[in-house]
């Protein structure tokens, strides 16, 4: 079975693409080969042995779904792909919308829909959760300058300023709020969420749904270290029943078919769990929840092939994870074949 897979980056920004693909390797699925669909020549986990066993260069879906689409189905011409798993936020509603077309080439997908992608964003979650009983930070929608001045006199600082897609900052005046306007609208676009700055401990949980509201796995993290860009460093695996019983409340309320992340905030004042995300993929730490006895990449790929998939029970509390850096060497000579030719 050919698996490709996007998300390869693995900086201080790490995609999920690398711990995808190290679970589906450790999954014991008969005859796994991993395809790297890669956007970037740069992206450290082409050049990583034993994870890819080919790399190809693919268009940004910014760049069209057309040309993505083309570029696709030539992969497909010579890999015979069986599957395909995008693993960065922004690239999921252009495949989704590609999905059935990659279908009759014969290309599966797990994705969630269009309105279920919707209903978990950014913009909408304030919405979402109010509608279900889960708490929330108060949010501001910016869609204009205009929109930016007017909200000016109802901010409390500190604030977080989110990006549609990624990025966040904290902001303690107007000066950085406008700063970081700037910055994230000029790179994600429009609306930018002004967001409640709750202080407390942050905590993620990683899940599986199989599109009819069921979890079919989800393990709860707490972040040990956390990097300057808010990116989780090392983190461990609790044991928390709120955590778990809000995660079930959400695949439910929206019948997500996919790998999610949910970001959660506990008030150091109220020791409560607010709701800050709900991120469409698997997260970069996923490989966490493989080793802690779910392998919820492996049961992505059965689910998509319609296999029964029992929903996992337990998973082993206190497995850590902590992130380094290692240098990978190669070859000018193996970069420029990539560059020129665009596959590996």
């Amino acid at each position: 079975m050919k698996i490709a897979l996007t998300g390869f980056n693995a900086t201080d920004n790490p995609g999920p693409g690398v711990p995808v693909a190290r679970s589906l390797k450790e999954s014991g699925l008969a005859d796994t080969n991993l395809i790297g669909l890669i956007y970037d020549t740069l992206e450290p986990g082409v050049y990583m042995e034993d994870m890819a066993s080919k790399s190809y260069l693919i268009p940004y879906p910014s760049s069209g779904l057309d040309n993505l689409f083309q570029r696709l189905k030539a992969i497909h011409e010579k890999e015979n792909l069986d599957f395909i798993i995008p693993n960065l936020d922004s690239e999921i509603p252009g495949f989704t919308r590609l999905e059935p077309r990659l279908n009759e080439l014969g290309i599966k997908l797990f994705l969630p829909t269009a309105e279920q992608f919707n209903i978990r964003a950014k913009d909408k979650l304030f919405s979402f959760c109010s509608a279900n009983k889960i708490k929330v930070p108060k949010n501001i929608l910016i869609n204009s300058v205009q929109d930016l001045y007017s909200a000016q006199k109802d901010l409390q600082y500190p604030v977080v300023v989110k990006g549609i897609f990624y990025d966040a900052y904290i902001a303690h005046n107007f000066d950085e709020v406008q700063s970081a306007f700037e910055k994230m609208s000029h790179k994600w676009g429009l609306p930018i969420i002004i967001q409640e700055h709750i202080k407390g401990n942050e905590f993620n949980v990683v899940a599986l749904g199989d599109g009819t509201g069921r979890t079919v796995g989800a393990v709860p993290m707490r972040k040990m270290y956390i990097t300057d860009k808010g990116k989780g460093w090392a983190g461990i695996s609790i044991d928390d029943k709120n955590l778990m019983q809000i995660t079930h409340t959400v695949i439910e309320a929206i019948k997500w078919r996919s790998g999610c992340e949910l970001e959660f905030i506990k008030s150091s004042t109220t020791n409560e769990f607010y709701l800050l995300e709900i991120n469409p993929r698997f997260p970069a730490w996923v490989y966490l929840a493989t080793a802690a006895g779910q392998n919820l990449p492996a049961a992505l790929i059965k689910l998509a092939m319609n296999e029964n998939v029992e929903t996992f029970s337990t998973y082993k509390v206190g497995t850590m994870f902590i992130r380094s850096s290692w240098d990978l060497i190669t070859d000018i000579s193996v970069f420029e074949k990539f560059t020129v030719n665009g596959e590996l």
